[in-house]
């Protein structure tokens, strides 16, 4: 057999030789496209996904629209979380209730967010040479911990039990609500927040700025009162997703996205294509990178949000049900080869004996893509699927040879693959 030398080198290789190294290397690149998917790497408990219910502001849902977001069948949005106002004039919480009832008889937790104190609780003052702006009166800390008591009571004895409930809304964002400094969120949490009968929900930046939440996590009274890290998400950066101070200081706290529209709140957008693709790699995003264990839309019925005006599902819906139907309250993210092919995004979680994989493909043309899952025994494959002429329509099956599968990502596509775990 021919000797031939390579190029650099003295060592002698044969031909038999250089075709090995060949198929090696191709080997070794279809390995790099293929999306591992880890069952027994458990990542965060998923409580859930859902939207912002503000009768108030836009009227409350009617009794079928409240169908659509909580029910899980056809053509309904199968949220498991619904966000509601904590008004500041109490004769207005009956409004809260109906939505709010429906939504736990369907399944889904139920927490609450305030915009303002009550007026008797509130000074204004002179921000940044900007007059009139709103806080809450230093003396008044312990009367307002008390007035979310009495919401949550209110809502208790109702019917409502509450989940969760935050100190406030944006309170680095508060141009038209109530500002908080850090050190005024830090005061409230380590001297009033112990005293209230619920989990409480904090700080709830506009854009996980962590100077306003960092104070709590580096104080151990503040840390102590505080059960869940809540956040925006409105222009944060991808790069800022992760916050390894939390990870290092909140163990036992859970970490929320509880407010965001994206990629904008523009009229009549929701059904935007291939715009409306971003919504479900926002939420990939908002898993796999922050971490999160709640994603939460804004209004739940919008002209760009999930559920138009007129009641039905939009495109920008359909992508957040791609998780919310099939990624149920205490699911399991599992660790999965986040982008196996450029422009090609891969989540995974497991519960209630299925495995679920969420893939988008941002391409212009469809993507081969290959599955191996490591440590489950596979049942059948079922998929859904939305791109620019269909609407989480049913996908093909699939078959499952070595814990493997693969499957086509068409153009400009998100697919749900769900797996029976035998």
């Amino acid at each position: 057999m021919d000797e031939k030398i390579l190029a650099g080198s003295n060592i002698l290789r044969t031909e038999e030789d250089t075709k090995k190294e060949d198929l090696l290397r191709t080997s070794l690149a279809a390995a790099a496209s293929d999306a591992t998917i880890n069952l027994s790497s458990q990542k965060q408990l998923i409580r859930g996904f859902g939207g912002m219910n503000h009768p108030a502001w836009i009227g409350d849902l009617t009794a079928s629209q409240r169908e659509t977001a909580f029910g899980n069948g056809d053509n309904q949005l199968g949220f498991s979380v619904l966000r509601m106002s904590v008004d500041e004039n109490k004769n207005n919480w009956s409004r809260e209730v109906a939505t709010a009832k429906k939504a736990i008889e369907k399944g889904a937790i139920v927490f609450a967010s305030p915009w303002n104190p009550p007026s008797d609780m509130v000074e204004t003052f002179t921000r940044e040479g900007v007059a009139n702006q709103k806080r809450l009166r230093y003396d008044k800390y312990g009367a307002y911990a008390q007035h979310l008591n009495d919401f949550v009571t209110y809502m208790k004895n109702n019917g409502v039990n509450l989940y969760a409930i935050s100190v406030q809304n944006e309170p680095d964002y508060a141009h038209t609500w109530t500002w908080w400094t850090p050190a005024e969120i830090l005061n409230f949490m380590k001297n009033y927040a112990g005293s209230i009968n619920c989990k409480v929900i904090a700080p709830e930046s506009f854009s996980y700025v962590k100077n306003i939440s960092d104070p709590i996590l580096n104080d151990a009274t503040a840390l102590a009162n505080m059960d869940i890290l809540g956040a925006h998400l409105y222009g944060t950066p991808v790069s800022n997703f992760p916050y390894s101070l939390f990870k290092q200081k909140g163990a036992g706290k859970e970490l929320w996205m509880t407010e965001v529209y994206h990629p904008n709140s523009n009229n009549n957008s929701a059904d935007l294509w291939p715009e409306a693709l971003e919504v479900s790699l926002h939420m990939h995003n908002a898993m796999v990178e922050a971490e999160f264990q709640m994603y939460v839309w804004w209004y739940i019925r919008r002209q760009y949000g999930p559920m138009k005006e007129d009641g039905t599902i939009s495109k920008r819906g359909y992508n957040m049900a791609h998780f919310s139907k099939f990624v149920r309250p205490g699911y399991v993210r599992v660790d999965a080869t986040k982008s196996p092919v450029s422009n090609v995004f891969v989540s995974a979680y497991k519960g209630g004996g299925k495995a679920v994989i969420v893939a988008i493909n941002k391409n212009t043309s469809s993507v081969s893509q290959k599955f191996n899952i490591q440590n489950g025994t596979l049942g059948s494959v079922a998929s859904w699927v939305t791109d620019g002429s269909r609407n989480l329509s049913y996908g093909s099956g699939y078959s499952v040879s070595g814990g493997s599968f693969t499957a086509q990502l068409p153009a400009r596509s998100v697919t749900t693959f769900v797996i029976d775990l035998k």
